[in-house]
């Protein structure tokens, strides 16, 4: 008796559930939508087109690589996803892509719901991509496990209105676009949820938002994502030189839900460039008008390979991520691998993870005010924000996606997916 797993992504939050269930022994297949082929002709041949049109599909199917299971046990249905990659290209507002992604998903689902077999004991799917699924695996008595990376979409949507009233210009084509649909697609998360015997939440805070908002919290299971492959310790604790400026690093999105510009107001206002850097790596969101005249010291690196980003992050001095609204915040697990302070809000769920005043820093969302607080605390206690750095690398030893999956295993097991 075995489980399927079906996410359009290979995403690590896909990839680690898949795994725990290869190595509990359960694993049927993992069915996704592309997975990266570097050496077949046909991904060649795409790559080489792209790059005549001046689009690095290389790079973009490199973040696809499946590394956590056996390849032979990944099927793939790629059509849908290469159509949104093609509009993705194409497309600058941005609601193209949203049209596809929101025709794409369904139609991955519908295509598993039909793979289903005799030998299956239980499905595991992701948010909006599993109604189909869900629904036929539960007409063959099959369990049903439902995993939400996400905090819940109405909590999402409050906080994204509370920010467009101080910049409205953040209610763009795209947003109107988005916000009319939003019913249908949080209908659609509904129903998945119902219909599920167990939900896997990432954290606390991804669970309140659920439970908040009037869903069956007796259902959720919270397990935490872990943290990469710690990096040595003579690695992940350098000695800087004790007058060099405070290095600030920002990994991922650039935007208003992540709290970017708080963190500008912030610098802005206490004129942190004299005395620190701010690194930012990652895609820029931001409205024009707050990126204008940008202050000294803030620096843009663009999105760089995973890899060269786990440099960065042994080379600064904290990670800043001020989020209005993640489930989790994998930078955080990212950051405390190479043994790197973090300082994060309460609405950041890798906050569960965050000591304050011993691994990191804890702040409260959107309050330039707060933020502005503890950089300003970190130039007055150098000695005290370098020694934070063993406890951040110890964070990552204690609780790795190996402690995830193990966790993960359990859950699977009182959820009855494993043979008595």
């Amino acid at each position: 008796m075995s489980v399927l797993i079906f996410h359009p992504s290979t995403a690590p939050f896909v990839q680690q559930p898949a795994r725990a269930l290869f190595e509990a022994g359960l694993l049927d297949r993992f069915y996704t939508a592309i997975r990266d082929r570097p050496a077949g002709r046909r991904q060649r041949l795409a790559c080489a087109l792209a790059a005549l049109g001046g689009y690095d599909l290389r790079r973009q199917l490199g973040r696809r690589a499946v590394t956590e299971i056996p390849t032979e046990l990944v099927s793939t249905f790629p059509f849908r996803e290469w159509v949104r990659l093609l509009s993705g290209a194409l497309d600058r507002g941005g609601r193209l892509t949203d049209l596809v992604w929101e025709w794409a998903e369904p139609g991955f689902d519908r295509t598993v719901s039909r793979r289903l077999h005799a030998g299956l004991r239980g499905v595991y799917g992701f948010e909006y991509s599993s109604l189909a699924t869900f629904t036929a695996a539960r007409a063959r008595g099959l369990k049903v496990i439902y995993d939400v990376p996400a905090p819940e979409p109405r909590f999402v949507q409050a906080m994204l209105n509370r920010e467009i009233a101080q910049f409205p210009e953040l209610n763009n084509p795209y947003h109107r676009h988005t916000e009319a649909r939003e019913e249908r697609r949080i209908a659609r998360r509904r129903a998945e949820w119902h219909v599920a015997d167990t939900v896997i939440a990432n954290s606390e805070f991804t669970k309140r938002t659920y439970v908040a908002a009037g869903l069956d919290g007796a259902k959720v299971r919270v397990v935490p994502y872990g943290a990469p492959p710690p990096a040595p310790r003579d690695i992940a604790l350098p000695s800087p030189p004790a007058d060099a400026p405070l290095q600030l690093l920002w990994a991922g999105t650039f935007g208003i839900r992540k709290g970017a510009h708080y963190l500008l107001e912030a610098w802005r206002k206490n004129n942190f460039g004299a005395h620190a850097r701010l690194r930012i790596h990652g895609a820029v969101t931001l409205p024009e008008r707050l990126l204008v005249s940008l202050p000294p010291g803030v620096e843009f690196g663009g999105s760089i390979p995973r890899e060269q980003l786990m440099d960065v992050y042994r080379r600064s001095d904290a990670l800043i991520f001020p989020t209005l609204c993640d489930g989790f915040g994998l930078v955080v697990t990212e950051a405390f691998s190479r043994g790197l302070p973090v300082i994060t809000t309460d609405c950041a769920g890798a906050s569960d993870l965050v000591r304050h005043g011993e691994n990191g820093l804890i702040i409260t969302a959107a309050s330039a005010e707060a933020i502005a607080s503890q950089i300003t605390w970190c130039l007055s206690h150098r000695t005290e924000l370098a020694a934070m750095r063993e406890f951040a690398l110890a964070t990552a030893h204690v609780w790795q996606w190996s402690d995830y999956r193990k966790r993960l295993a359990e859950v699977l097991r009182s959820a009855g997916l494993f043979s008595d």
